[in-house]
């Protein structure tokens, strides 16, 4: 039996076929009691938190090189905890996420994409690339997708959608066509094209991790939402074929860093420096731990962490990948209790731990229902979706990254300099003593002699 639903995204219609049974699921789990349902969902928010918390003493202290074995990872009492009483914001991959969990809560599963604007807008929690840049153009009048586009957002390639589109998927088990329409809505708040396929992609292996315990499945069925077209495609690619030449040993897979590790087209803080907060490596050390940890817990997370770079986000992502597909009651012990200290304390700004595991099982049972499945009183029969790729966004299409230029204390040498382009990123910072927390310098930026814009700082 085929049931068909119709959405539209940017304007196109797009038919979603759902197949209710049929031989092609045959592996597939589509029946799960309600408790699975909620062990998968506890397993996928505590997968993220304990992975964030494993490879968070060591994010962004090794770039463009693994973390060698001889650095033990630190996990004892209070792990966790101790994040949480500095402030919490290692924990930017969570509470996000969380926001979008709320507004889902407040306004329904129809949420307009102005409602996770305006929520993501209203946190008083501390932001950084894509995101700083997306509440910056939101307070500039920006709506999305602008907010997140390219043209406004030089950061809109960066891995800030990858790491909280994990809801997304949460609350879709088996639905990725409804996961994808849900990151449209949210995801180009701050990014576009291979910055958004990098959620894209997270939230539809969530999604297929309820219904199928097959890592590389579950790796290399979800690639099928994202265009071939496009950059990020390519990535995920390699690796999967990488770990196909080389299925023993993750390290000689990191062949990852020599072909995607160039910052050509890139973050601007990125520029000239092994830094590299792109979706695409990021991307790839995801799904480096998830193939080559081959479903166990801990080798997943320390496989994503050991890759370097984001070495906190990227197992944050593929531990609560498989903590979707193991359940929270599989995952080992010496994690567990560590989050049980602070489960019922909210994240920065938004709700707990044990409270985000509640809404997002309510939201799960209620996308089931929407889309053609079963809810019963014991257990629910999921309508698995065929998978259709997103629409195709190509990003910096055609542009590089050049140069950087820095001038020291630009109010006193106002800069003016010469180049060929057809852009710059300007960033700065307000440097002096005795000024007010709530000054804001403005800078007028000229490009042959046209003012184009008045930034402030």
């Amino acid at each position: 039996m085929m049931k068909i639903r119709k959405i539209l995204l940017s304007g196109c219609l797009v038919v979603t076929l759902c197949s209710c049974g049929g031989s092609q699921n045959e592996n597939l789990n589509l029946t799960l009691s309600k408790d699975a349902l909620f062990d998968k969902v506890k397993g996928a928010w505590a997968g993220q938190v304990i992975g964030c918390t494993y490879g968070g003493p060591t994010e962004f202290r090794y770039l463009s090189t693994m973390i060698p074995d001889s650095i033990v990872m630190p996990w004892g009492p209070g792990e966790i905890k101790k994040w949480y009483d500095g402030g919490g914001g290692l924990y930017d991959d969570v509470y996000v996420d969380l926001t979008f969990v709320e507004t889902f809560e407040r306004y329904g599963l129809d949420a307009p994409a102005d409602s996770f604007a305006t929520a993501f807008l209203a946190k008083e929690y501390p932001l950084c690339h894509a995101n700083q840049m997306a509440r910056y153009n939101l307070l500039h009048g920006l709506t999305p997708p602008a907010s997140g586009h390219w043209k406004n957002n030089p950061h809109a390639n960066c891995l800030d959608f990858q790491i909280e589109a994990d809801f997304a998927g949460i609350m879709a088990p088996g639905m990725v066509n409804s996961a994808t329409e849900i990151c449209d809505r949210v995801g180009h708040i701050m990014a576009y094209g291979d910055g958004w396929y990098g959620g894209v992609y997270v939230a539809a292996m969530y999604s297929l991790a309820y219904v199928s315990d097959d890592v590389e499945y579950v790796v290399t069925e979800a690639l099928r939402s994202i265009p071939r077209e496009s950059r990020f495609h390519a990535c995920m690619a390699d690796v999967i074929n990488w770990h196909k030449q080389y299925p023993e040993d993750w390290k000689k897979c990191w062949e990852i860093e020599k072909k995607w590790g160039s910052n050509d087209i890139a973050c601007p803080d990125g520029v000239e420096m092994p830094f590299n907060i792109e979706t695409y490596v990021n991307g790839a050390y995801i799904i480096l731990g998830l193939l080559y940890g081959q479903g166990d817990f801990e080798k997943t997370i320390d496989i994503s962490t050991r890759a370097g770079q984001d070495s906190d986000c990227n197992p944050a992502s593929s531990g609560g990948i498989l903590g979707t597909m193991i359940g929270y009651n599989r995952i080992p012990e010496k994690f567990r209790k560590e989050l049980t200290v602070v489960e019922d304390i909210p994240f920065n700004n938004t709700v707990s731990f044990n409270k985000g595991c509640e809404l997002s099982f309510g939201h799960a049972l209620q996308m089931i229902e929407k889309n053609g499945g079963k809810v019963g009183s014991d257990e629910v029969t999921i309508c698995f979706q065929e998978l259709e790729p997103a629409q195709l966004e190509i990003s910096f299409e055609g542009l590089k990254v050049d140069k950087k230029v820095v001038v020291e204390n630009w109010i006193a040498n106002f800069p003016t300099f010469e180049f060929e382009g057809v852009g710059a990123v300007i960033k700065g910072e307000l440097k002096g003593e005795n000024v007010p927390e709530d000054y804001v310098a403005e800078l007028e930026v000229y490009f042959n002699d046209r003012l184009i814009e008045v930034c402030k700082l």
